[in-house]
């Protein structure tokens, strides 16, 4: 069976981020994405960046999401990015989850990136991080 969502609300991606990092549990800090195309289609392309320890440098996270924006752009115009941190530990949201959120929008509105709500999973549970709230 293949597994294809579609995105049109912040509780559909939140379903397919718990779909798709089952088992919960990690043993470092990552950070994934995925591009969801115009239509709310997921693009079924999960992108992992491991050991992501610290926040990185602003210009580095610009780099990245500019590069990220650039080529999911020339495929796919008018595509969304989501991303999820992932961690160790049960505890919810934290000052860093939030930290990692703040500077994801900051740098997707620089360059102009569409961003779909940011998400959270610790071995416990998932969580949405809104631009609003991080």
């Amino acid at each position: 069976m293949t597994y294809t969502p579609t995105v049109t609300s912040q509780a559909d991606l939140e379903e397919v981020w718990r779909t798709l990092m089952q088992p919960l549990g990690f043993a470092r800090r990552s950070l994934w994405f995925m591009a969801v195309g115009p239509d709310g289609t997921v693009i079924p392309q999960l992108n992992q960046i491991e050991d992501c320890e610290q926040l990185p440098l602003p210009e580095q996270l610009l780099g990245a999401l500019s590069t990220i924006h650039g080529v999911l752009d020339d495929l796919i115009p008018g595509a969304r990015i989501a991303f999820l941190r992932s961690r160790p530990g049960g505890q919810g949201v934290d000052a860093e989850d939030r930290a990692w959120a703040r500077e994801l929008y900051g740098a997707a509105r620089a360059v102009g990136a569409p961003l779909e709500v940011v998400h959270l999973a610790t071995d416990a549970d998932i969580w949405p991080l809104p631009a609003d709230a991080a």
